[in-house]
């Protein structure tokens, strides 16, 4: 549900903020966050036996995510609609596979390709609002940077999978190092303007609501989940109910290309799933 929001919380955001000044504040509200959660679990000694290589892991990591996979994301908001750029990013599960074959030597089946060949038919439907003979693209860039930032997501979650520390501790130094290279890409750019209450508030809920606290809570119902395939599908009701808010909140009409381009989106993630279970 929190989640769902996110895609109005960026569009609505975004009219009072800069991307960078917003990603600047969400993820300094998601170190908050996530350092008060270490201290209420006791983690705190673990930070302080983390080595030089835990140091250079989380630089790496915290370029990818935060700092690279939302840059390419909040760009891409300014370009589109929320219901575009939102539903494309969606695309990550099918990147995750594509990049696992040449990073994790993974084999892939028949069944595999033509997930991927399904979804990115939605992919297609959405970025031309339905016209595919034409192949139109009402903003190619921002078509590429929604589905290239499912790129860096994807690349953040196979090298986090290697990273075994404590989950929430490495969120956390992932997020300090994040939020260092979000600075200064700030101050590098000199984008810093005054903002108003409305941007500020927006900049405070996505770290909450997008990074820090749904973070922790989904990694807990991963956790304490019996079983972790059903609980992790639960997240494609999301796409769904982000459609419904960015109707009634943001009062974007809602496309029927996009809700069919969604539709194939998820079709081809599902039978990804699948066969991955069978293998």
């Amino acid at each position: 549900m929190a989640w769902s929001t996110i895609a109005s919380a960026f569009h609505l955001s975004l009219r009072y903020i800069g991307y960078m000044q917003l990603l600047l504040m969400a993820s300094v509200v998601s170190s908050i966050v996530l350092f008060a959660i270490i201290i209420f679990q006791k983690k705190v000694p673990q930070l302080k036996e983390m080595r030089s290589v835990d140091y250079l892991n989380s630089a790496f990591l915290g370029f990818l995510n935060p700092f690279l996979y939302y840059v390419v994301l909040l760009k891409a908001y300014t370009l589109l609609k929320a219901q575009e750029a939102g539903t494309l990013n969606y695309i990550w599960p099918i990147t995750l596979v594509l990049l696992s074959i040449p990073i994790l030597k993974q084999k892939i089946n028949l069944v595999s390709i033509l997930a991927i060949f399904i979804s990115f038919a939605g992919i297609v439907i959405i970025s031309t609002n339905g016209n595919i003979l034409d192949l139109e693209f009402r903003s190619p860039m921002g078509v590429l940077l929604a589905v290239g930032s499912s790129v860096f997501w994807a690349l953040y979650w196979i090298f986090n999978m290697r990273d075994k520390r404590d989950e929430v501790v490495k969120l956390f130094m992932n997020f300090i190092f994040g939020s260092l290279f979000v600075f200064l890409a700030v101050l590098y750019d000199q984008s810093w303007e005054p903002v108003s209450f409305e941007g500020i508030a927006g900049g405070i809920y996505i770290g909450l609501f997008e990074m820090g606290l749904t973070f922790f809570i989904w990694l807990k119902a991963l956790k304490y989940s019996e079983n972790t395939a059903r609980v992790a599908n639960l997240i494609y009701f999301s796409p769904f109910i982000s459609l419904l808010i960015i109707s009634t909140v943001v009062g974007e009409a809602i496309l029927p290309s996009t809700f069919v381009g969604l539709l194939f989106v998820v079709a081809g993630i599902v039978l990804q799933q699948f066969a991955g279970k069978r293998s």
